[in-house]
């Protein structure tokens, strides 16, 4: 099928389950305002892109959430660490017969629903795309071949996530597109000007 899927990693929005960084600076009750305002940024930018949607939560299935519209479809993370978790959502939507597959989580704030067709529009020309986050991972990955080494036996919430995804495709010789570098929220130094409210 040409319609594109987008995948959207959550956490369930539980106060004292999320952002714990932030929130051991800060309070639970803040950083849970973060989370949902960053997730409403995301649900406003992933309407926007035009893509099928199906929403990974982490802990449960909720009766009611902003991301559950009537075309979304919405699943349980599967696997013992993010990247097991990240390559079975993958797997499944490739299983799908889906031809090009991104996957964003809910940490960027200056997501946009531009920024995610401009993901879909670089997978017509290459077999993957990368938008990096200035703390050195990346805020979305996009592809059209499944790779089992960009996942499975990382190491996750560092500094060197996006150089080994991009050293992982340039050893499988697959031809990639990067994105602009936008900011991630994890800590109190990642704030900045963005407002809760």
């Amino acid at each position: 099928m040409d319609t594109p899927l987008l995948i959207i990693f959550t956490r369930n929005p539980v106060k004292g389950n999320v952002k714990t960084r932030l929130a051991a600076s800060t309070s639970d009750d803040f950083a849970l305002k973060v989370y949902n305002k960053l997730r409403g940024i995301t649900q406003k930018a992933a309407s926007a892109s035009g893509a099928d949607i199906a929403v990974y939560y982490d802990d449960h299935l909720p009766d009611a959430d902003i991301f559950q519209e009537t075309k979304t479809r919405t699943f349980l993370q599967k696997g013992s660490d993010l990247g097991t978790r990240m390559f079975n959502a993958f797997k499944q939507g490739f299983s799908e017969n889906y031809r090009r597959v991104v996957l964003i989580g809910t940490d960027c704030p200056e997501l946009t629903g531009t920024i995610i067709t401009n993901a879909f529009d670089a997978l017509e020309q290459h077999h993957a795309v990368l938008g990096p986050a200035k703390d050195g991972g990346y805020y979305l990955i996009g592809l059209r071949v499944l790779l089992s080494e960009l996942f499975i036996d990382k190491q996750w919430s560092t500094s060197t996530v996006c150089r080994e995804a991009k050293n992982e495709l340039d050893r499988h010789h697959i031809d990639y597109a990067l994105l602009q570098t936008l900011s991630d929220i994890d800590t109190l130094e990642d704030i900045g000007n963005f407002k809760p409210d």
